[in-house]
């Protein structure tokens, strides 16, 4: 056998062999642990978090003693203790009465009672009601657990028959289970939109 013909034999049987040794490194050798792994979160922020106790998203519902629905929710809550509110961010609250009918509440800041039957909402608040009445006001407060709320200040609202200022206003059922209605006090005035634009 000339010397050719023996390299040959002898790289069949090497190469295959030195592949093995190759891949079996491959799966023996385990990556090292990352010493510099970062966390998802600025230390400032972790250190908010832990000084305001915020809690991210909640959301709680009830019922009611007239059989309605209340639903809560918010961006966030830092909470109070006993004597002390709870300040929310985003504050939304839907309340749907028996009779079928659907309040929405909301502002982008307020706060919640300790016992959580009674909301303030601040800034910008929202009334918005089923029947096609939307009412501004820079403060509402809201007993929940009686589905009612009053604005103690100015009022702002808007309907398809047009528009509506007042001093005040409160939104309460009259009957146990029955339909919400809003009364507007204070200099009321309101400007009617004819539904076929006037003409």
């Amino acid at each position: 056998m000339d010397s050719y013909s023996r390299a040959v034999s002898y790289l069949k049987v090497l190469l295959p062999l030195a592949a093995l040794a190759i891949l079996s490194t491959l799966f023996m050798i385990s990556r090292g642990p990352e010493v510099d792994a970062t966390i998802p979160f600025a230390a400032t922020e972790i250190e908010d978090r832990l000084r305001s106790r915020q809690v991210t998203g909640p959301r709680f519902s009830s019922v009611t003693q007239n059989g309605g629905e209340v639903l809560v929710t918010a961006t966030t809550v830092r909470p109070g203790n006993e004597e002390s509110e709870s300040l929310a961010t985003d504050l939304r609250a839907e309340l749907r009465m028996a009779s079928g009918g659907l309040v929405t509440l909301g502002s982008s800041q307020g706060a919640l009672s300790p016992t959580g039957e009674t909301a303030r909402f601040e800034g910008d608040a929202v009334v918005t009601s089923d029947v096609g009445w939307t009412v501004y006001s820079d403060r509402i407060e809201a007993e929940l657990s009686g589905m009612s709320a009053a604005s103690p200040g100015p009022v702002r609202a808007e309907a398809s028959i047009g528009t509506l200022d007042a001093g005040s206003m409160r939104m309460e059922t009259k009957t146990k289970g029955g339909p919400v209605h809003m009364l507007f006090n204070n200099r009321v005035k309101l400007v009617y939109v004819p539904a076929n634009g006037g003409n």
